[in-house]
């Protein structure tokens, strides 16, 4: 089902008001998507290690709650969305950093998935964060589209999302559809873009690492809507499908994001970054930046989903 909209126009997650419980709200899309479940009448439990940093932040709009056993089975959550995750970029994948990895992503959906279990009334749908990491790395100079059907890879990213994929998959067994939203590079005012445009804004900007690694991203309010989409999807009757690309129909190359970054802020783009001290620095999650990825979001398409910024221009023109 498509809805167009207007850039500024509220979101629609659907006629009837509902109760959803959302992790990871206190991040740079959580936080977004509150506020957009807010507006729309949706009554909202946030599960969260801080709730009381968390009533400050949200002004005691939503009702917080630190576990899942603060949750009695009698509850009545109608969705859950499912957005938490420790930062993926910074640290090195040690053994250490990649057992919080797991615990932030597959062990907190393990315990959500196990709240579903035990409660009274199922919740009808369950929106669950992934990345395109699950698809590994593509070949430098191979841009062929990588759809929802596209393998996984044995690499950590792509085990990680499998297995995050996974944990959520297991809610299916009481009832819920479960659809896994595999993000791009999300495009907004915070997250990733002000880091990446601080060497542009600064005058040396340039391509990184070659610059032919392909980018696939999604801006942030498209992100949203997409999500709005499957709510209504699911509530409509049409259903939902196990995994969805959340990107943009435009992928570009590094160098590409890097010219028209530059030209949107009036400076140059001359200034090349080799790999090798990223690879020195970060390790194997240099990959996430030195390698690319055609990622194209098909099933969004397939259902009528129109991007309010299918271009990079487009998007970045927006939010700068």
């Amino acid at each position: 089902m498509a809805l167009d909209q207007s850039a500024d126009s509220p979101i629609a997650f659907g006629a009837r008001k509902e109760s959803v419980l959302l992790t990871g709200a206190t991040g740079f899309i959580g936080q977004r998507l509150v506020a957009a479940l807010l507006k729309d009448g949706q009554r909202v439990t946030v599960l969260t290690r801080s709730p009381a940093q968390a009533e400050t932040l949200f002004k005691g709009a939503v009702r917080c709650v630190e576990s899942m056993e603060a949750l009695a089975p009698s509850e009545r959550i109608d969705v859950v969305i499912n957005l938490a995750g420790a930062r993926i970029l910074g640290w090195r994948w040690t053994a250490a950093r990649r057992a919080v990895l797991r615990r932030s992503r597959v062990a907190l959906t393990e315990r959500v998935v196990a709240w579903i279990a035990r409660a009274e009334h199922k919740p009808r749908l369950m929106l669950s964060a992934s990345a395109i990491g699950y698809y590994g790395v593509q070949a430098m100079g191979d841009e062929t589209p990588l759809a929802e059907n596209a393998p996984p890879q044995p690499v950590f990213m792509s085990q990680l999302c499998q297995e995050w994929e996974a944990a959520a998959r297991k809610a299916q067994a009481h009832g819920v559809q479960v659809a896994c939203m595999r993000f791009g590079l999300v495009l907004g005012e915070q997250g990733a873009l002000p880091p990446m445009l601080l060497p542009i804004k600064l005058g040396m900007g340039g391509p990184m690492g070659g610059g032919r690694q392909r980018m696939s991203w999604i801006h942030v309010d498209d992100l949203l809507q997409g999500m709005a989409h499957l709510w209504r999807a699911a509530a409509d009757g049409g259903g939902v499908r196990s995994a969805y690309n959340f990107t943009a129909p435009e992928q570009v190359s590094q160098r590409e994001f890097s010219r028209a970054a530059a030209a949107l802020l009036g400076r140059p783009c001359f200034m090349p970054t080799p790999g090798w001290p990223v690879r020195l620095l970060l390790g194997e999650q240099a990959d996430l930046l030195l390698e690319g990825q055609t990622v194209a979001p098909e099933r969004l398409l397939e259902e009528g989903f129109r991007f309010r910024y299918p271009s990079l221009r487009g998007a970045l023109a927006a939010l700068l």
